[in-house]
């Protein structure tokens, strides 16, 4: 394949990946932010605290998370081609995308409320707060910055998910490398299409960290992990930080003086 050929060719198996990441990451977002949050809430101590229910929502989430995609997706066969009415393409990949990066985003969810500090709640509460009061005025903005850091992994998981999507006729440029690139014995387009997923993915991690960065200056919080986000000012020198042997105070120093002057 030239380049004049392959170029096209990566256009639109491009534009058809990121057309997966999108409506599955959207998809994604919808049904896991609900699912993780309702983990925190319905957990021993929590706001709506019910065992059964939290115990049943997890056991879901961790099933759909233990399955790999290549087999999640074939599995999905059948009720993507019912929902979208076809089985391949990257319409009906998104449907498997979804369901595959659902219960992954939704214990990220869980984990960053995990990390609020509950005295914030606890305040809420004392002053009369309701559950929706406490999980958006309190949870979700104050774990932010970590659902920001988390919906970036999220997608970067997705970007490989619809790669391996490719393999069973699912679009973009992993169908493009499996099958004009291996198949074919092209190893220049699987270099070109490797590179691009790596540039697409470097862009994703990049815009991921500057959000996290500006909302968490902005909240006062950070990811946990991540403390290179938190703005550090100049250090002072370790010698201008010590203590001065008592040798070394001038005269006119600490409350000695202002005795003598009181006393002058």
């Amino acid at each position: 394949m030239t380049w004049s050929e392959m170029w096209p060719e990566l256009n639109t198996a491009g534009l058809d990946t990121l057309y997966m990441v999108w409506w599955s990451t959207v998809y994604a977002v919808l049904a896991g932010l609900p699912l993780g949050v309702l983990l925190v809430l319905t957990d021993r101590g929590g706001q709506l605290q019910n065992i059964v229910v939290n115990k049943t929502v997890g056991a879901v989430v961790n099933i759909g998370r233990s399955l790999p995609f290549i087999i999640l997706i074939v599995a999905l066969i059948p009720f993507s081609r019912f929902v979208v009415g076809t089985s391949i393409g990257p319409t009906a990949a998104v449907v498997a995308l979804a369901i595959g990066a659902t219960p992954f985003f939704a214990r990220l969810v869980e984990t960053a409320i995990r990390e609020v500090d509950g005295g914030l709640v606890e305040a809420v509460q004392s002053m009369g707060g309701g559950t929706w009061t406490i999980v958006f005025k309190v949870l979700l903005p104050q774990a932010l910055p970590s659902l920001i850091a988390g919906l970036t992994t999220t997608i970067i998981t997705l970007i490989s998910y619809s790669a391996m999507a490719g393999a069973v006729g699912g679009g973009g440029l992993g169908n493009l490398a499996i099958v004009n690139g291996y198949q074919r014995s092209d190893d220049r387009l699987m270099l070109v299409t490797v590179v691009l997923l790596v540039v697409v993915v470097t862009i994703v991690q990049f815009i991921g960290d500057v959000v996290v960065r500006i909302i968490g200056r902005r909240t006062g919080t950070v990811p946990a992990g991540s403390s290179w986000l938190r703005r550090r000012g100049p250090r002072k020198p370790i010698a201008e930080l010590a203590p001065r042997p008592a040798a070394e105070v001038a005269p006119g120093d600490g409350p000695t003086a202002s005795a003598r002057a009181g006393t002058g």
